[in-house]
This record gives structure tokens, C-alpha cells and sequence, in this order.
């Protein structure tokens, strides 16, 4: 019997999947705008149909969060993101400007790469998968090992999706072999044109390093500030509902709560009225040594872990219906764990003596780790906003909402993304929820407007050794008129699609 090496295997599964998934993405670039939304249609329809299926599924091979929330992901994931997606033209014309004379054409990019992570495996893929094709692209994905199973099955049921409406199952496809190579050679493959990576840190790292163009999102670390003018028992409400979803695996939850000094004993009252239980200083440092492995990262034993799991855990006894554990925290960075991002119901309680410090030890937490991502807020006053939105290092900055289910667009009017781009700061290519136009080339169509001697007309007069504009408030007319004029809208469209086969045969 011949044996193989694992990797070996895994690397030609790759190999295979990314021809597959090329020349489905050709078919695919030759489908109208029409036909291209009827396969992201049934995606998002197989989507719901199997959500709660898919969510035991998720539970089941990770053991973090809690169905009943897994199941709206899903859904989430699916209609919601279709929804909000429907009626983006992404295909072909997307924008004409006949003023400027410009034509704006959406050219796919091609085979995108997606790494799922464990948090929110189903869901992510059924996103991922949705806003890939919806920009004209394929996309193979590389999973989480231990979710395999779940994803697995997410991509089984997107490729029958995709054939009941005539279209290439090799669209999506999966790794089931999931190396360290496997992904390696996923993202530097010469055909991936683009890499969404949603994990941890290192993957992102290993994302932006791999020589292709690439979208990767960080860690979230979001502080909750409650203002005195905000609605206190709303407010927390808010914030239990947001870091109790699935038990705190969105990566926008609040992570540490901050308020006003002497406020804080208002605040503590209403979070113990709502069902949070707050630890003591034996209690806290007994928890702390369980948040963060000995390298800084995370610990993958709290994470997507109900309350009574964690405090069993950490050998503390909490009352049975505590929802979240709080514990107080003083300063920001190493040997102060509770400043760190908790993808478990577990929240920092800080306070400042007035609004300007709240807003300093938040910019502190967010640049120490989060930068660039989420940001929560709950208040009534609109000059705060501002206040803060003016210098927190943030993307989005969610005010009086869920930051959870705010930030991926749920109840906010953000686009529905599973994807948070966290920009420059958070050392991501956007700053956006990712969506089907970051997946997209622009090919432009610049008619020409003016001629040389107009631009030399338009140039300062500097005959006397001073540079002086010619008619300074006058724009100068060009002296023909424009390549289109004269031509009807059938005569355009004609123009048009020749410069597109063009374009395509280059």
C-alpha cells in the first residue's frame, strides 16, 4: 500500500480546486447581471432553509456560542447580506457620467481566497460566499480545522444551491485537507486574484505577506462608554444583549465597559439589576489566568463559553443566572488581562473622572490591541459624538445599539458584512464592512473633453516673471465638443460593448 504525506495531498487539493474554481469563474464572466443574482439568490435561500441545521452543525464541531443565536447568523448571513446586496449593479455598466464623459465598468477579479475562522464558521462561509459571486469571482475556501465539518457542509449546500439554477457548482469550493501548506499555497497561489482573511492576527499577517492583493480584518477590543445622558437601564440592556449573542464570538462586542466616576456606582447597580455579576479582586485575578495563554494571545478554552462553563473553569462560583462576568480594571496593556479582547462574556469595568479622560484610556485600549475596528457608545448628546468621533482610532463608531449586531450591520444602517474592515490603523487595505464592490475591478472609459490647446490656455500667464491665471473665474470651454455628443443611446451602447470585448481580449 503506497502512503502519501498529508501536505503533499493537501497542496495538489489545492492546485485542483483552484483550476476548477478558474474556469468556473470564466463561465461566470460571461453571465449578465440577471443571472448572476439568480445563483447569489439561491445561495441566500439554501442559506435560510438550512440555518438552524447548519448552527447545530457549528456548536457541535467548535462547542462555542449558542444555537439559537447561530441560527440567526446564518440567516444573517445569507438573506440579510442578499438583501442589502440585490440591487448593487456589479456586472458590466455600473455608472455612466455623460457630463465627464466617463463610463465606469465592474471587471471581477477573479478566484478569491476565503479563511473562515471557528467563531462564526457557517455564517462567514454563506457571507463570504454571496459577495464573492455577486461581484463575478469564485472562491475556494480554507477552513478552520476545527470546523471543517460544519463548513464542509455550508459549501455542499451553496454548490447544490448554485446547480439548481443552472450554474457551476465549482463557483465555491473547499479544502478538506486543512494544512498550514494548504492555506500557504492557497493564498500565494498565482491565480488568487484576491484573500478575504477573517482570524486571528497571524493569519491576517500571513494574508498581507503572501504576495497577493488581500482583505484582512484584526482582533476587535471595543470599550462601551455610558454617557450620563444616556438611558442607563436601555443602555445596558444594549450591552447584555450584544456580549451575551452567541456568547460573545462577534468580533464588534463590547469588551470592557467605561463610565464617569461617580457614576459608576449607578452603572454597576443597574448591570447587577440585568443579571451581570461582578467579580471581586480574588475572584478576578483567579479568571484572569485563563482569558490569555502564555504567548498574550487568547485562550481558546473561554471562548464562545456560557458564564457557569468559564467560572467552572477558573474555579470560581457565580450565581446560576449570572449573564456576564465583570471585573474591575485600572490600567491598559500586559498584567492588565481585562483590557484584552474577550470573545467570551466577560467584560473590564473602567471609569474616568470626566468625558476627555473616558475618551483618553479608550484611545489607550484601542491602540494597545483593536485599532481601527468598533467602537460603542450610549448617550444622548450629540456633541459627545462628535467628541469622540473626532479621536477614537475606530471604523465604526455604533451609539446607542447592540455593538455587537451594530457593527456587522444588523441594527445599524451599515452594510450587512461579516468582514470589518479596520483601515490603515488597524493595518487593513479597507476601512469598510466588506462588501461585493471591495471584490471588484474598476475599468474606467475617459472620452476625451478638451484638446491640447485648451490646457495650454488655461495656463497661468507668466511673462513678467509672476504666475497670474488667465480668466481665474471663468473655466476655460473647451474647444470641441465632446467624443459622444451626437450619439444616440443604441449608438453608446454599441460604443460601449466594443470597448468591453476589447477590454476582455487585452
Amino acid at each position: 500500500m503506497q502512503l502519501f504525506d498529508k501536505d503533499l495531498l493537501s497542496v495538489q487539493e489545492v492546485r485542483d480546486l483552484m483550476a476548477a474554481a478558474k474556469a468556473a469563474q470564466a463561465e461566470l464572466a460571461e453571465k449578465s447581471q440577471e443571472e448572476v443574482d439568480k445563483i447569489v439568490k439561491s445561495i441566500a435561500d439554501a442559506g435560510v432553509r438550512n440555518a438552524a441545521r447548519l448552527a447545530v452543525m457549528a456548536n457541535e464541531d467548535t462547542g462555542f456560542g449558542i444555537v439559537a443565536d447561530k441560527v440567526v447568523k446564518n440567516v444573517f448571513g445569507s438573506y440579510n447580506v442578499w438583501q442589502a446586496i440585490k440591487d448593487m449593479k456589479t456586472i458590466g455598466v455600473i455608472n455612466r457620467d455623460e457630463e465627464k464623459g466617463l463610463i465606469t465598468i465592474a471587471s471581477p477579479m477573479g478566484v478569491v481566497a476565503g479563511v473562515i475562522p471557528s467563531t462564526n464558521p457557517t455564517s462567514t462561509t454563506l457571507f463570504k460566499a454571496e459577495v464573492a459571486i455577486k461581484a463575478g469571482n469564485a472562491i475556494v475556501f480554507s477552513p478552520h480545522p476545527s470546523a471543517l465539518r460544519c463548513i464542509q457542509e455550508t459549501v455542499k449546500v451553496i454548490r447544490q444551491a448554485i446547480s439548481e439554477v443552472g450554474g457551476n457548482p465549482d463557483l465555491v469550493s473547499c479544502i478538506s485537507i486543512p494544512t498550514r501548506q494548504a492555506t500557504e499555497t492557497l493564498m500565494q497561489h498565482p491565480d488568487t486574484a484576491m484573500i478575504l482573511a477573517t482570524g486571528g492576527s497571524a493569519m491576517v499577517r500571513a494574508a498581507y505577506s503572501s504576495g497577493n492583493p488581500a482583505i484582512g480584518v484584526g482582533p476587535g477590543n471595543g470599550p462601551a462608554f455610558i454617557d450620563k445622558s444616556a438611558d442607563l437601564a436601555l443602555a445596558v440592556k444594549r450591552i447584555l444583549d450584544s456580549k451575551t449573542f452567541d456568547n460573545g464570538t462577534i468580533c464588534a462586542s463590547e469588551q470592557s465597559i467605561i463610565c464617569e466616576e461617580d457614576y459608576a456606582p449607578a452603572v454597576r447597580a443597574e448591570f447587577e439589576k440585568q443579571g451581570a455579576y461582578f467579580l471581586n479582586d480574588e475572584e478576578s485575578a483567579k479568571l484572569s489566568k485563563f482569558i490569555l495563554r502564555a504567548n498574550g494571545t487568547m485562550n481558546p478554552q473561554i471562548v464562545g463559553k456560557s458564564v457557569q462553563t468559564i467560572a467552572n473553569l477558573a474555579g470560581l462560583k457565580v450565581p446560576a443566572g449570572a449573564r456576564v462576568l465583570v471585573a474591575k480594571e485600572d490600567g491598559v496593556g500586559r498584567g492588565h488581562t481585562y483590557s484584552n479582547e474577550k470573545l467570551a462574556p466577560i467584560l473590564g469595568f473602567y471609569t474616568g473622572k470626566d468625558y476627555k479622560e473616558i475618551c483618553d484610556i479608550v484611545c489607550t485600549i484601542l491602540r494597545y490591541e483593536g485599532k481601527g475596528h468598533t467602537f460603542a457608545m450610549h448617550t444622548n448628546n450629540q456633541d459627545m459624538v462628535e467628541y469622540f468621533a473626532k479621536r477614537v482610532p475606530v471604523s465604526r463608531l455604533c451609539v446607542n445599539t447592540p455593538s455587537a449586531l451594530g457593527g456587522i450591520g444588523g441594527t445599524t444602517g451599515l452594510l450587512p458584512s461579516l468582514t470589518l474592515g479596520c483601515g490603515a490603523i488597524g493595518g487593513s487595505a479597507t476601512s469598510e464592512n466588506v462588501g461585493p464592490l471591495d471584490l471588484v475591478n474598476l475599468r474606467y472609459v475617459a472620452i476625451g473633453m478638451l484638446e491640447i490647446e485648451d490646457i495650454r490656455a488655461s495656463l497661468p500667464d507668466c511673462s513678467s516673471g509672476i504666475c497670474v491665471m488667465k480668466n481665474a473665474d471663468a473655466a476655460p470651454a473647451p474647444a470641441a465638443a465632446p467624443a459622444s455628443a451626437g450619439l444616440s443611446d443604441d449608438q453608446m451602447d454599441v460604443l460601449v460593448r466594443k470597448i468591453i470585448e476589447k477590454l476582455q481580449n487585452a
